[in-house]
């Protein structure tokens, strides 16, 4: 790190503490995160925004700021909508510290969102509001069996193809905050898209804080992976990391985790994988040891 990036990121954690008090957190110093409760003008209100901020080397001349947004209550489309803003923000003020720019639009969504909620308050709305949180928690069971099977049609020869069976494991809790995985055998990329399609038919999945996946597919020698990490920075990369060093293939894993209120620091990152393991395990996808021949590091695969 440049002596000019040092002093600007001094300057602006010194900034920052001094204008948001005990909201603002140095989760490690060492590495440069940080983090914030956001919240909204109203003391009874629960609806925040809990921001963690990474500061690289290279920032603020060189690179943005990494950050990862945590708030159950918020809608998918909302929250892209958020971070897209927040991408807007770094492009108009390249170069510039804008943390706080940042965190003042955050804070303009989460009071949005208690204007919008006062202003429609009403017994009828309470009371809808109510059969919409039943209706939630009778859809927490993951029963999907009763999801509509979507199918596709492979462009190369008019094939129709279903979608994969998917199956889910044990929920993890760790501190009010849940993870839970779903596994599906994959053959096709466009694969990928139906399992999430036909996941996010159920509400509580669609709703979940982060859904991140990670997929291997291996077809005439050909591997095809990817991953999404869905908010959760570098959660999907290290899933994909995992079906690599298990020799996992031609299978797709995702995570489902519905926050609690509560950072958990890494944590987070070994309940995702223990999810996902499991999964992998459950349903055969991890080769023996006798199976595995030879080192894996850059090495092809005898098929």
């Amino acid at each position: 790190m440049s002596d000019d990036a040092s002093t600007r990121q001094e300057e602006e954690v010194e900034a920052l503490a001094a204008i948001y008090g005990d909201d603002w957190c140095v989760v490690s110093e060492q590495a440069h995160i940080y983090s914030i409760q956001v919240r909204n003008e109203d003391p009874k209100s629960h609806r925040t925004i809990n921001v963690e901020i990474t500061m690289p080397p290279g920032y603020p001349t060189e690179s943005p700021p990494l950050y990862q947004l945590t708030a159950p209550w918020l809608r998918r489309e909302e929250k892209q909508t958020l971070e897209d803003s927040l991408a807007d923000i770094y492009c108009e003020n390249l170069g510039e510290s804008m943390i706080y720019l940042w965190i003042e639009r955050i804070r303009e969504v989460v009071q949005a969102q208690l204007d919008n909620s006062q202003s429609d308050s009403s017994p009828q709305t309470s009371q809808s509001a109510s059969a919409v949180r039943d209706e939630d928690e009778n859809d927490g069971e993951f029963d999907l069996s009763d999801l509509v099977i979507t199918t596709i049609e492979q462009p190369d020869d008019g094939e129709v193809m279903e979608c994969p069976p998917i199956n889910s494991g044990e929920p993890i809790v760790d501190r009010r905050s849940t993870f839970q995985g779903h596994l599906a055998p994959v053959v096709h990329k466009k694969q990928v898209k139906q399992i999430l399609d036909t996941l996010y038919q159920n509400k509580k999945i669609a709703n979940a804080t982060h859904n991140i996946y990670a997929y291997r597919i291996c077809q005439g020698g050909t591997v095809y992976q990817g991953c999404e990490d869905d908010g959760e920075t570098n959660a999907g990369s290290r899933m994909l990391h995992l079906l690599q060093i298990l020799d996992s293939d031609n299978v797709m894993v995702v995570v489902s985790r519905w926050y609690g209120g509560i950072l958990l620091g890494p944590d987070r990152f070994k309940h995702i994988n223990n999810a996902a393991r499991g999964l992998l395990e459950e349903h055969g996808y991890i080769k023996s040891k006798e199976s595995k021949k030879g080192p894996k590091s850059g090495g092809k695969k005898k098929r």
